[in-house]
């Protein structure tokens, strides 16, 4: 059973300047609740109560988040704007957070190594707050992935299909198709030019890694824009054929861009007041 989810979050945000000068981008709101509470919403939903956050600075907020403001519950105490707080409270009092700094942005192969003190030797969850992920019909991206770590017990990936115009943009795996929807990777490249990626089929925000990951990344050298990519380290895994990719039900949201970020909350707003 996996229990314990990271989530990486020391980035920048340099997309939503200058809005994300001072305030996180995972904090950014999506109508009226950040991104990253969705986030850890849906790792609670696929079982993780354990919340692994790997910060940086100005990130503060973050904490604040996940914790009980005494003071403003004091204030609304008794006033209609009480139940608005049920849903974090709820989270926290089912969760545990955890923290820890990455001191130097090197891409997010390094973010997940430095989350390693706060995981441990067991598998582990990887959610990026700012692909927001919604399935209405069914179980949420986590927790199909879940469904299919429990019987392959290697490492998860969640893929869907992207036009071939905005394959620089991911990470692009190549695999046999195992059952429906479900790959064996042999091959992922970082961000390819179009005419380099073997398919359409991109890794987004959704990760099971197995803790030996944490070995393979120690020695992995810089790639892309001189980071540590965790692409180039799940390929290490998938050359003894330990990753499978998963293409999920639901609809993914991609909020690291304004674009996206405008579309989700269009869609959720519609769906909350409709």
């Amino acid at each position: 059973m996996i229990t314990k989810c990271l989530f990486p979050a020391a980035g920048y945000g340099t997309r939503f300047l200058p809005a994300t000068k001072a305030m996180p981008k995972e904090m950014l709101p999506i109508v009226n609740k950040p991104l990253i509470q969705y986030g850890v919403q849906e790792a609670l939903d696929a079982g993780c109560h354990t919340m692994s956050i790997v910060t940086g600075r100005g990130k503060r907020s973050i904490e604040d988040h996940f914790d009980i403001s005494y003071e403003l519950e004091h204030q609304i105490q008794g006033t209609d704007k009480e139940s608005q707080l049920e849903e974090i409270r709820s989270i926290i009092k089912k969760c545990t957070f955890s923290y820890t700094r990455q001191n130097e942005m090197k891409g997010l192969g390094h973010a997940i190594l430095t989350g390693e003190t706060l995981i441990g030797k067991e598998a582990f969850a990887v959610i990026l707050a700012d692909d927001l992920c919604f399935n209405p019909n069914g179980k949420s991206v986590l927790a199909q992935m879940m469904d299919i770590y429990q019987k392959y017990q290697c490492s998860i990936i969640a893929i869907e299909e992207v036009d071939f115009e905005e394959v620089d943009k991911y990470g692009i795996m190549q695999g046999e198709e195992i059952e429906e929807g479900i790959y064996r990777v042999f091959d992922m490249i970082e961000k390819p030019n179009k005419d380099q990626a073997p398919s359409n089929l991109a890794i987004i925000g959704r990760y099971i890694l197995t803790p030996d990951i944490f070995d393979i990344l120690r020695v992995t050298k810089p790639g892309k824009k001189g980071e540590i990519q965790i692409t180039d380290a799940l390929l290490q895994q998938a050359k003894m054929g330990k990753v499978i990719a998963y293409k999920f039900k639901g609809k993914r949201y991609d909020c690291g861009s304004i674009g996206g970020f405008i579309k989700a909350t269009n869609d959720f707003y519609q769906s909350l007041y409709s």
